[in-house]
């Protein structure tokens, strides 16, 4: 089981539930306002093997001169320069190396997800609001009830039909906001294949990069 004093948060609301979540190496227990601790612990200790999986896929980007950054399938060199893509090379300054590859990684999610966003809505019908960029760690994707649509930077460590796959979930909830049967049945429509992609997703340790 994770040491409690350094790997476990209680964050208690008014909900009904207990659920678990990962903030990097950080297990996140959200739990009832008035639920006692030892039962909360007790949570937790059911759940100890799965926490342990998912922090067992954990892992560090090598960001040193010469390391391979894999970025929407497609493999950079890393070098030290003013932050930017050239050729197969990906720069990055000498100090600071995690700050600056999010904001370049901001930068051209935002650019490539509004692009593939916006052939996919034109080509499927869909409508949507515009496309955001954030750092969430819980979602790859969402859909506000206003049709807006918000990707995490952390798309750029997928491949390319996986991010494809997660645009088009996300444009599918422009239509149905909730994951029922029709939801399903539209996604299949528009993407065959997306039970592969989102098996892929639960096994990939994207989520927890930077």
């Amino acid at each position: 089981m994770p040491q409690v004093n350094q790997k476990i948060q209680i964050i208690r609301s008014e909900r009904k539930t207990v659920s678990l979540s990962l903030k990097g190496e950080i297990v996140l227990v959200r739990a009832p306002m008035r639920m006692k601790d030892a039962d909360i612990m007790a949570f937790v200790e059911r759940h100890s093997d799965w926490i342990e999986r998912q922090l067992s896929r954990t892992e560090k980007l090598d960001l040193k001169d010469g390391a391979i950054l894999r970025v929407f399938g497609r493999d950079f060199s890393i070098r030290e320069g003013r932050s930017g893509f050239l050729g197969d090379s990906v720069l990055l300054p000498k100090e600071g190396r995690e700050e600056a590859l999010t904001r370049l990684l901001k930068k051209i999610v935002r650019e490539k997800m509004s692009a593939l966003t916006e052939r996919i809505a034109r080509e499927n019908g869909f409508d949507y609001a515009g496309v955001k960029v954030s750092s969430a760690r819980t979602r790859w994707g969402s859909c506000n009830s206003k049709r807006a649509i918000t990707y995490s930077f952390r798309v750029a460590f997928l491949e390319p039909k996986t991010c494809e796959y997660i645009a088009v979930h996300e444009l599918c909830h422009t239509v149905y906001f909730s994951h029922a049967k029709e939801f399903w049945e539209l996604v299949g429509r528009v993407f065959p294949d997306w039970k592969r992609e989102q098996k892929y997703l639960k096994k990939s340790p994207a989520m927890s990069f930077l």
